[in-house]
Order: structure tokens, then C-alpha cells, then sequence
């Protein structure tokens, strides 16, 4: 079913939440039932083969419904929020111009603060940069920069301290222009677009600890563990972006003979929690102009849909 034709389209839908919040689920829903394409807001779903640890569409889905900036880039190389504000913005377009509906759907903060609110491009030294990528960019010297930060910048320090990449560039920032990225990034604060209505999926604690935790104990008895032992031999700890992406590390230290699988998963779940926490403190505090679905279990998605749609596209 077409949802529109006009020159003057609905807003269409921006589905945000944390990890294990049903975003993919909600989206996939949208797209089958109102003729839409998904564009995935995914930091680490951009990565070739990472398709277990990062809870990738299935085969079948992708097969069903046209997903966007999924598999775009190998593990070896760099990609940034930049890249991705362009490359989704080119796939709205061409998804607007096919007649159908654009679905956006993900859990990187900084990639849908990029979508609803736009980016102003900071200072940038290519020859700089280069310069502090060669000094920082491995697991020997990053200390050195979070102590210069902590020092200099303690407000980067803080936001950035667990994401080698944003802090290398936060320090690029601070040596160009003497400010903390954190405190010139406040100008990103602008009124959201109109042509974009976004949504947060909220679960209480409780409940979504429990869809972490199964959906952890599920990837670790699907093939989750071979995926990561093939592609940490192959240098995803060592890997530019890619390394930060969760569970991985430890299903290193699993195949190293450093936990036991039932320390594995703790270790995962508690990881994936700690980063939902902060994923949903993104969304509080970025995203006031989202309208908040309370979920309560699975028939909530029904009540969700019916939210999204009444302010996007029109049945």
C-alpha cells in the first residue's frame, strides 16, 4: 500500500530506544504494513559480517523489506557520524522518490541526534589528525590521551573516555579551537526537522534487563562466539571503530580460557545494560521532541505502531 504520492509528504517515522527495546521489530512492522524501506541508525551494523553480536535483520527480513546502511564497510575500516548523517540522508531521498516510506530505526545516539537536529561541522585537521591517529589510536598509548583529557577537558574526558575514536577527535577539537567539543557541540541544539517525527520506546528496568538477558543467553547459543573468534583473529580488538562494539571482547576472553560461559554471559549482559542505561539517558536528555510509547510487554508494539503512525504517514 503506497502511503503517499503528494509532493508534501508526512514526517516520517524515527524509531529510537536502547538496545533490546524492539526498534528493528517496530520498524520491520511499519515498513511491511505502510509500503517503507528501513534505514538502520546502527553504529556497529554498518560492519560486514558482524551479524549475531549486533542483532542484525535476519536474512528473511532483509528479503522481505529494503534495509539501508547495513554492511557497508569492513572492519578495517573508519567510519563517522558524518559519513552516516550523508549516507542517510541520500537513502531518504531516493526512498522518498521511489514513492515509499523512509523508516529510520536505531539506538547510536549520535547518529539520530545527527538525523533529527542536524551536525555543524567542527574544525578538522586532516594533517592533525593523522598526527594524533598514529599516536593514540591503539590500546598503549590511549591512557596517555585520557589523562591529557582529564586534565584539559574534563568534560570530553568524561563523555568520551570509553570511545577512542570520539576522543581522538574531541582532542583534535580542543588543539584547533581551545574549547571542549562537549561545550561546542551545545550549538547542535536547534529545533528538530519537520519533516521528521521521532519516537523512544521506554520499557521499565526491570522488564528490559530481562530482554537483554534473554536476548544475550539466545546470541551465545546461536553462533555468536565462532562469528567473534573468526573475526578477532582477523583484528576487530585492533580494528579502528569496530572494536568498541559490545560482547566481543569478552567472548576474547572466553576462547582465551579467561572465563567460564556462565562468567560470559554475566559479564555480557551486565555490559549491555550499563550501555542501555546510558542509552536511555541520551535519549532523555537529546531527543525532547520524541514522543515517549511506554511498552509493557509484546502486545505493546500494536499501541506503538498506532502512535507512530498517527503522526507520520497517514493510512
Amino acid at each position: 500500500m503506497k502511503v503517499f504520492s503528494s509532493s508534501l509528504p508526512p514526517p516520517f517515522p524515527v524509531i529510537m530506544g536502547p538496545t533490546a527495546s524492539g526498534k528493528s521489530f517496530l520498524a520491520l512492522q511499519l515498513a511491511e504494513k505502510y509500503d517503507g524501506e528501513i534505514i538502520s541508525a546502527d553504529s556497529m551494523q554498518i560492519y560486514k559480517g558482524l551479524d549475531v553480536g549486533t542483532a542484525k535483520p535476519t536474512k528473511e527480513e532483509r528479503a522481505k523489506i529494503p534495509h539501508h546502511l547495513l554492511d557497508i564497510i569492513d572492519i578495517t575500516e573508519k567510519y563517522d557520524v558524518f559519513a552516516f548523517r550523508d549516507a542517510a540522508e541520500k537513502a531518504v531521498k531516493e526512498i522518498r522518490e521511489r514513492g515509499k516510506l523512509p523508516v529510520i530505526a536505531g539506538g547510536t545516539g549520535l547518529y539520530m541526534r545527527a538525523i533529527m537536529y542536524g551536525l555543524d561541522e567542527l574544525p578538522s585537521s586532516p594533517e592533525l589528525r593523522k598526527s594524533l591517529d598514529e599516536k593514540y589510536d591503539n590500546e598503549e598509548k590511549f591512557p596517555e590521551l585520557v589523562a591529557i583529557m582529564e586534565e584539559k577537558a574534563p568534560a570530553d574526558a568524561e563523555a568520551f573516555r570509553s570511545h577512542r575514536r570520539k576522543l581522538i577527535r574531541a582532542y583534535e577539537v580542543l588543539l584547533l579551537t581551545g574549547k571542549e567539543m562537549t561545550f561546542l557541540q551545545q550549538a547542535w541544539k536547534r529545533e528538530p526537522r519537520k519533516d521528521a517525527q521521532s519516537f523512544v520506546l521506554v520499557w521499565e528496568n526491570s522488564v528490559l534487563k530481562e530482554r537483554i538477558a534473554l536476548r544475550c543467553r539466545q546470541m551465545l547459543e546461536s553462533s555468536w562466539i565462532e562469528e567473534a573468534e573468526s573475526f578477532i583473529k582477523n583484528g576487530l580488538l585492533s580494528s579502528p571503530t569496530a572494536w568498541q562494539v559490545l560482547g566481543y571482547r569478552q567472548i576474547g576472553q572466553y576462547l582465551a580460557g579467561m572465563l567460564k560461559k556462565e562468567e560470559l554471559f554475566e559479564k555480557i549482559s551486565i555490559a549491555t545494560w550499563q550501555y542501555a542505561r546510558r542509552q536511555n539517558t541520551w535519549f532523555r536528555t537529546q531527543h525532547p521532541e520524541a514522543i515517549r510509547i511506554s511498552m509493557q510487554n509484546k502486545n505493546s508494539f500494536r499501541d506503538a505502531e498506532r502512535v507512530v503512525m498517527k503522526f507520520s504517514a497517514k493510512e
